[in-house]
């Protein structure tokens, strides 16, 4: 078993159940059954990310305004990509692609993803999210660092991605001590590659290392070469059912 911290002390007596932030699916003309699947009714979804071409794209596109509208009609928070190349992006750039976004796709908030996640980097991260709090009224913002970050970061976002990553990773992983301040609302794991029998596992180690969000797949990247999140998990029901009924210790 992975090193797992003590669960968070909970002031009800309900079991935390996690629900699911989807990475980013392929095009909706490429992963229509995917994109489809999302705005079934009862899903428990937390967000799901529209990635168009690495970002909004340079012009409005008609299936990803469908396929967003669909899911924003259901209920369902959509968020615009980010990349900020570990805050080597130009800020102007990050911006106009929110605008973009804002303005094309109505998007509720945006994943930063490559998030810095250093002490260095503290100062532009906060410079950006609260431009982006400007450029979209409520946004919910997503830090997308993979790692823990900086403490400092948990006060400039909504939630922050502390893992993202493999199964051989993930299931011996350590989670930081400074997180147990923290709501599990505020965390959110990201893991490819988990096979179907350790899918119950996986989930209990999100709840106990206190992270609400969750997205677990059995795609992998193939050593780098593939975007593992690009595609429904094949075991996809099953990870419905088991955060919808939550999963026991």
């Amino acid at each position: 078993m992975p090193h797992l911290t003590r669960p968070r002390p909970r002031t009800s007596g309900t079991e935390l159940r996690p629900g699911v932030g989807v990475p980013g699916y392929a095009h909706p003309l490429l992963a229509r059954t995917e994109w489809g699947e999302l705005a079934r009714p009862g899903t428990p979804l937390h967000w799901v990310v529209l990635n168009v071409a690495d970002g909004p794209g340079a012009r409005p596109d008609p299936h990803c305004l469908e396929a967003a509208g669909r899911l924003r009609n259901a209920g369902v928070r959509v968020l615009g990509h980010l990349d900020t190349r570990y805050g080597t992006r130009n800020f102007g750039e990050v911006i106009s692609d929110a605008h973009r976004f804002v303005d094309w796709y109505q998007v509720d908030g945006f994943l930063l993803e490559r998030c810095p996640a250093d002490h260095a980097g503290l100062p532009g991260v906060r410079r950006t999210v609260a431009t982006l709090r400007v450029v979209r009224d409520e946004a919910h913002i997503v830090l997308g660092h993979g790692i823990h970050p900086h403490p400092g970061y948990a006060d400039l976002a909504d939630q922050m991605v502390t893992f993202s990553g493999p199964w051989s990773d993930y299931r011996w992983s350590q989670v930081a001590e400074w997180t147990a301040e923290y709501e599990p609302e505020r965390f959110c794991h990201f893991v490819h590659g988990v096979p179907r029998p350790h899918l119950e596992e996986a989930l209990r180690i999100a709840r106990w290392q206190g992270a609400a969000t969750i997205w677990f797949t059995d795609h992998t990247d193939r050593g780098g070469l593939a975007d593992p999140w690009e595609a429904m998990p094949g075991y996809w029901d099953d990870i419905v059912s088991l955060v919808g009924t939550g999963v026991s210790e």
